[in-house]
């Protein structure tokens, strides 16, 4: 048993139980800036968590999370994603930067300071470049599903390619520190997954095998949506745990545990909806409803099944992080 917050994180990875639950926070954009979180740098560590994400940027020029036709043929108003204009092997080769320029999301300068002033805790990077997310993201959701079917061929083209970029992208994070990888990659809605799970199998999971075996460092999956039907996939792709477990998509984190609890190290599970009004009450049931169901073993991390965004109440959001460190503190 320990009290360093890296070793938390790695016991729950190897399903010990640590003296506590660690916490696990992936996305917390939107609480930057504002008032006494002005610094990524130290952002995490003031909330109580015991990782701390790589911070990262885009490409120079992009047009990402703005307004435009990004790199990767994304369409983009006022920061919102709209559409897809990938459709030909021309746009392929237009929209599909190198992996030589995966480094250019970095400052390595930035992450050594980082690493200096938090030597304890655990490294993290994740973000939604998995293959399948990307590619419909790129194509567009109607034309992207349209052509898994009538022309699956280039679609593989297109995984493979956007694969490539995220191997090189998470080898570069590995290289700079990073301890854990989260591979978003949303696959599912709240009635279940955007396509078959024997698709899945055919289509997807050749990918997230290749991206697990081509890194140094255990990789987490994360989805939003009912992604039980596509949990034994996660397992033969070598997925080290799940990130999200969404309650709203019917995803019971008690059941999930003595399901899959052995296999998986879980993450999540926190309800958002909870989040997003000033029902305190509702916010502390929520947090002993994860930590009595999660913690019993190990192999559980505490975080919302989704990130932290804008909309949530900030009342909710402080009582939640403050909860946290009271319950187990």
């Amino acid at each position: 048993m320990t009290s360093i917050p890296r070793e938390r994180v790695l016991d729950a990875m190897a399903h010990r139980e640590p003296e506590r639950v660690p916490r696990f926070e992936i996305w917390i954009d939107a609480l930057l800036p504002s008032p006494g979180q002005t610094d990524p740098l130290d952002s995490y560590v003031n909330l109580g968590q015991d990782c701390i994400m790589l911070p990262s940027k885009t490409l120079p020029g992009s047009n990402a999370w703005a307004t435009g036709v990004d790199e990767w043929g994304r369409v983009w108003r006022d920061g919102i994603y709209l559409d897809g204009v990938v459709d030909s092997e021309q746009d392929l080769r237009r929209f599909s930067p190198s992996p030589e320029l995966a480094g250019q999301l970095f400052d390595p300068e930035e992450i050594d300071r980082l690493k200096a002033r938090h030597p304890d805790h655990c490294l993290i990077f994740g973000t939604h470049v998995g293959p399948f997310t990307a590619a419909y993201m790129a194509m567009g959701f109607g034309r992207f599903f349209r052509r898994l079917v009538d022309d699956p061929g280039y679609v593989d083209r297109l995984l493979a390619q956007r694969t490539e970029w995220c191997i090189a992208l998470y080898r570069q994070a590995i290289a700079l520190g990073a301890e854990v990888v989260v591979l978003g990659d949303d696959a599912a809605h709240r009635s279940g997954p955007m396509i078959s799970p024997q698709m899945w199998r055919e289509r997807v999971w050749p990918y997230h095998r290749r991206i697990v075996d081509a890194l140094s460092a255990p990789v987490l999956w994360h989805s939003d949506g009912d992604i039980r039907p596509l949990l034994p996939a996660a397992i033969d792709a070598g997925f080290v745990g799940v990130h999200g477990l969404e309650p709203a998509a019917g995803i019971e984190l008690i059941e999930i545990k003595k399901r899959y609890g052995r296999e998986l190290v879980l993450v999540g599970n926190m309800d958002v909806r909870v989040l997003c009004d000033g029902d305190l009450a509702a916010v502390r049931k929520e947090v002993l409803r994860c930590l009595g169901q999660g913690a019993p073993g190990g192999g559980y991390m505490i975080a919302t099944c989704n990130s932290i965004f804008a909309g949530m109440d900030g009342g909710a959001v402080a009582e939640m992080f403050r909860l946290l460190q009271a319950e187990q503190d």
